[in-house]
């Protein structure tokens, strides 16, 4: 019996079903994301995280299912709106503009929300000159200072390291002025310091900006540590959701991820990941 007391869901997926032609990357797809926290969906390569990912935030269309946001039923809305709406996202293949700086690819973060007209912005006059001074100083004094990146605010893109990149992307998103962060495997690729960092803003962000956070990673160490609940996917159907220690004790996470039910060699290997982390730090 559910809890009449608990906050209502601020993103719910009930029943996802995404086909392509014969294949199904997704099975009857439900679970929530509350308010402040932070939810991880992982499983092993090829499960369909990604594809729930371009679900909910609107590049794909469910067969069957609903998402909803703030209650609202967004199943058919575009994935411009859904941004307007609160729901910001990174890539998992990184996707910045190259050929611009650091500082132009965070603003443009925020271009969903611009309310310039066409001739206002050709003229740069008016409230298209007020709202550029305004996003410039609210990205430059809260977004770039909070990331650590102003020693790179002026760069080209395509001169950051991998790990820079990654960073970038996330500030884009925050540009967007998320109520629901989308982080699509922000560690993937990254050392042990990048991976350190980037832990410690996705805390950040929760706690100092109020952000939900709804992430994908392969990062097992990261993910138990960092989330409040855990979601597995495994051929597209949801096998497993829960707490961290919950999802731990599940023989289906384990035979997923191991190719057997053995709980204990899981936790082992999850151990042994936290015990790299604490020595590298």
């Amino acid at each position: 019996m559910s809890d009449p007391s608990a906050p209502s869901p601020l993103l719910q997926a009930q029943g996802v079903t995404l086909a392509f032609g014969g294949v199904r990357a997704l099975t009857e797809v439900s679970f929530a994301v509350q308010p402040g926290s932070i939810t991880a969906v992982i499983g092993p390569n090829g499960a369909g995280k990604t594809s729930l990912f371009n679900t909910i935030s609107g590049f794909y269309r469910p067969s069957t299912g609903s998402i909803r946001f703030k209650g609202q039923d967004i199943t058919r809305v575009p994935a411009p709106q859904r941004a307007r709406m609160g729901l910001g996202r990174s890539f998992q293949n990184i996707a910045l503009f190259r050929g611009m700086t650091v500082l132009d690819n965070i603003k443009l973060g925020r271009h969903a929300h611009l309310k310039t007209n066409v001739l206002d912005a050709l003229l740069y006059v008016g409230r298209a000159r007020r709202e550029e001074a305004l996003l410039r100083r609210e990205v430059e004094e809260r977004i770039i200072d909070f990331l650590e990146i102003d020693h790179i605010r002026h760069a080209p893109v395509s001169a950051l390291s991998y790990g820079l990149q990654k960073r970038v992307e996330m500030a884009r998103a925050l540009a967007m002025q998320p109520e629901i962060l989308m982080l699509d495997e922000p560690v993937a690729g990254m050392n042990r310091e990048e991976t350190e960092d980037m832990a410690r803003f996705i805390l950040d962000v929760r706690a100092e900006w109020g952000v939900t956070v709804l992430m994908v990673e392969h990062d097992m160490g990261m993910v138990m540590d960092l989330s409040d609940h855990v979601v597995v996917l495994n051929f597209g159907e949801v096998i497993a959701r829960g707490t961290p220690a919950e999802v731990q004790a599940n023989p289906e996470v384990a035979r997923a991820y191991l190719g057997s039910g053995n709980v204990g060699e899981l936790r082992s290997r999850l151990r042994a990941a936290g015990r790299a982390r604490a020595e590298a730090a």
